[in-house]
């Protein structure tokens, strides 16, 4: 089957022109039919009107045998009294002779209107299917044309609603999800990449500065520290890549985990750390069970807690809440955050400040494990700067809580 034929403007021309043809063809037999059934009566009626029987008396007065009639021919001269009958058998010839012409001629006339009609229709419903698909034609030469450096195109199809204007947008807006996954994946691995550098040039400078010429034991116990705490940086980045990566691909299983527990655990385990900051931990902890991975629930939380405590102020406070209602909710004290800044904190290596490598930083991975882990687990994260106090509240929710 040649191209022509298997594609979609044939077959709705093929379908919208044999519609059209089929509806011609039934219409000029419906009137070819009605026009024959009453054509006699009406040409019958004509000729008596026009040609009274009276005068008929001087037509002549014989008639060729051949003459089609409904009554036999009279050859001869007309009997005297015969002039009704005589008169009837005229009608009757001249009525049948105009039938059978103007049967013809309307035959004529109506197969040359409906090839001419046919020929039309297939032309319209070409021209008609072009413009319906027009929009298909422009979705894939869209869809063939992009690639990862002009993701920022769109088809922005004008016209009234419709299931392929509604196609179109759908469309664009899987473009748009797909040029903010791509965005975003290039900006992680720049920040990784950035951010594993970092420690890198770290170790390599330590090395060849610190451990020049004829080091004393005293800075090499120095350097020493440095490398480890260096080492120890490196090694919580890849792990929070690893637990990032590991979330976003899913749960392999799934099985009850006691998030209350888990949040209890979770301060317990940072309780040292908030001490030495100075900030108070409160935990109002409910029954709360979900199903999930365990290690990515307890990561979670430990997440949740560790930003609280991390970014707050002296003497600051940290309150943890869990429950059916409120699923985990964290809020802590600290430094004012501005609302549309507040999004962006979901996002890998994305920080309130910029990165001072302090120790205990961290390398902004906190959040964006949170959000993918909650995810995985069918919940939503989200974020709100606090009114007073500064500081936000982070709220996880599961399901219908």
């Amino acid at each position: 089957m040649i191209p022509f034929v298997r594609s979609e403007r044939a077959r709705l021309t093929t379908l919208y022109g044999g519609l059209l043809v089929l509806a011609g063809a039934l219409l000029t037999g419906v009137v070819y039919v009605l026009v024959k059934e009453g054509l006699y009566s009406s040409i019958s009626m004509a000729v008596t009107t026009a040609v009274p029987a009276q005068r008929l008396e001087d037509l002549p007065t014989s008639f060729p045998t051949d003459l089609p009639s409904a009554a036999p021919a009279s050859p001869g001269p007309i009997p005297p009294g015969a002039v009704p009958r005589q008169a009837l058998a005229i009608t009757r010839t001249v009525s049948d002779a105009a039938e059978s012409a103007a049967l013809e001629r309307l035959l004529t006339v109506s197969v040359t209107v409906l090839a001419v009609y046919a020929l039309l229709s297939v032309l319209v419903a070409w021209w008609v299917a072009g413009r319906v698909l027009r929009p298909v034609a422009v979705i894939t030469e869209t869809a063939r044309r992009l690639s990862g450096e002009n993701l920022h195109e769109r088809i922005a199809l004008g016209g009234p609603p419709g299931e392929l204007k509604r196609l179109a947008d759908t469309f664009d807006g899987m473009l748009g999800r797909m040029e903010r996954l791509v965005s975003a994946q290039q900006r992680f691995a720049a920040n990784a990449a950035h951010e594993l550098r970092t420690p890198v040039a770290v170790q390599r400078a330590a090395a060849e500065i610190g451990l020049a010429g004829e080091p004393s034991p005293e800075r090499v116990a120095r350097i020493r520290s440095k490398l480890i705490e260096v080492a120890d940086d490196s090694e919580r980045i890849i792990e929070g890549l690893l637990l990032l990566a590991a979330s976003d691909q899913g749960l392999r299983e799934r099985r009850p985990v006691p998030v209350h527990e888990a949040a209890r655990k979770a301060v317990a385990a940072l309780a040292d750390e908030a001490a030495e900051r100075r900030v108070t931990v409160s935990v109002r902890a409910r029954p709360l069970t979900v199903d999930g991975d365990p290690v990515l629930l307890d990561r979670l939380i430990h997440n949740l807690l560790a930003n609280a405590v991390r970014h707050n102020a002296p003497e600051g406070r940290v309150e943890v809440r869990t429950g059916p209602d409120v699923g985990i909710e964290v809020t802590n004290t600290g430094p004012e955050v501005p609302a549309a800044t507040v999004p962006l904190l979901f996002e890998p290596f994305r920080r309130l400040t910029e990165r001072a490598h302090a120790p205990g930083e961290g390398a902004g991975l906190g959040l964006s494990i949170v959000d993918s882990v909650a995810r995985a687990h069918g919940a939503t994260a989200t974020a709100s700067p606090n009114a007073e106090g500064g500081g936000l509240t982070v709220r996880v929710r599961f399901g219908d809580a």
